[in-house]
């Protein structure tokens, strides 16, 4: 089949691009710079100058595939006035552009990319895809994903042949977040303490990926499914993190009371200096006893979509961040 896709550049998008390829498909992706994409086009992917913010310039590499996928996104925490307005350009108005696109164009189907942060802090509650968040969301990523998200469920509601997966935690080689910072950080011992309580639905970037091909083979348009792994709080990851490379864990745990405070204390002039995004406000709002937790049992099931097991993609990954720190 010919898909089009966003987001290749990305961890999820790149490892969707591979499988796609792999798979005997053919790809054409929206890159913001076809100069710095040529591993994509080595793997024989057609490169688009485009981006999601300009919905022009996605119209022509749209017009004619098969189906679309949209997993492009804005993903930081402790952003700035100037980064909050990017994350709303990228997560909010470029989905509304894509999905736009998608109907103007008569696309048979789409799968677009929401996250479990769309429900927040489940504050210890392993949720479903049938439950709703109502409420404030601690991150400006949090915020913009739900509005893309409300977005997506309305073009569903029109009658736009979507289906939305919603990945949790993503790990794995060629990671960028602030799971890679935390594991390189564990593997430098620079990491002190760690938060008690912390816990996510811990995906390898594969699976997640393998997710969302089979949300597009099998998945019903109008159905959302969590693409979730097993549940572990950072202290049970990085005590597996302990057995396979033997470097020890941080022994101080810091209850959630803790980073509720200097969240609070912060906030008054995080505004006024510029801090690390990891000790603003937000960014201790985001890591301080939160929990983004749900079950797989759905895409389990109407996907037949697996995780592997914290442990094995944890092996892997602690092995490629020790290469390449030497």
């Amino acid at each position: 089949m010919f898909f089009f896709l966003t987001g290749a550049t990305g961890f999820v998008g790149g490892a969707l691009a591979r499988q796609l390829v792999s798979g005997g498909h053919r790809v054409r992706a929206l890159v913001r710079d076809p100069g710095t994409a040529q591993p994509l086009a080595a793997l024989g992917i057609e490169l688009h100058a485009g981006d999601i913010t300009d919905k022009d310039s996605m119209r022509a590499p749209m017009t004619g595939v098969d189906g679309v996928f949209h997993v492009a996104g804005w993903y930081k925490v402790g952003l700035g006035l100037r980064e909050r307005a990017r994350a709303a350009a990228v997560n909010v108005d470029g989905t509304r552009h894509v999905l736009e696109l998608m109907r103007e164009l008569g696309i048979p189907k789409g799968v677009y990319t929401s996250t479990l942060a769309v429900n927040s802090d489940t504050h210890g509650q392993v949720v479903d895809e049938t439950y709703r968040f109502t409420g404030r969301h601690i991150s400006t990523y949090d915020q913009t994903k739900a509005e893309a998200h409300k977005i997506a469920e309305a073009f569903i509601a029109q009658g736009l042949p979507l289906v939305i997966v919603q990945p949790g935690a993503i790990y794995g080689p060629g990671d960028t977040s602030s799971i890679r910072m935390l594991l390189i950080r564990y593997l430098q011992r620079k990491l002190p303490a760690i938060p008690a309580r912390s816990a996510y639905c811990w995906a390898h970037v594969d699976d997640v990926a393998r997710g969302h091909a089979l949300a597009m083979e099998r998945g019903q348009p109008g159905r959302n499914y969590f693409l979730a792994g097993p549940v572990h709080t950072i202290v049970e990851a990085l005590a597996m993190a302990e057995s396979i490379t033997r470097v020890p864990a941080p022994r101080v745990h810091v209850p959630p009371v803790v980073f509720r405070a200097a969240s609070t204390f912060v906030s008054f002039f995080d505004h006024l200096v510029s801090l690390p995004p990891e000790y603003t406000s937000e960014g201790l709002r985001v890591v301080g006893g939160v929990t983004y937790l749900g079950r797989a049992a759905r895409a389990q099931k109407e996907l037949g979509w697996r995780a592997r097991p914290l442990r094995d993609g944890l092996m892997e990954t602690l092995r490629h961040e020790m290469r390449l720190l030497g």
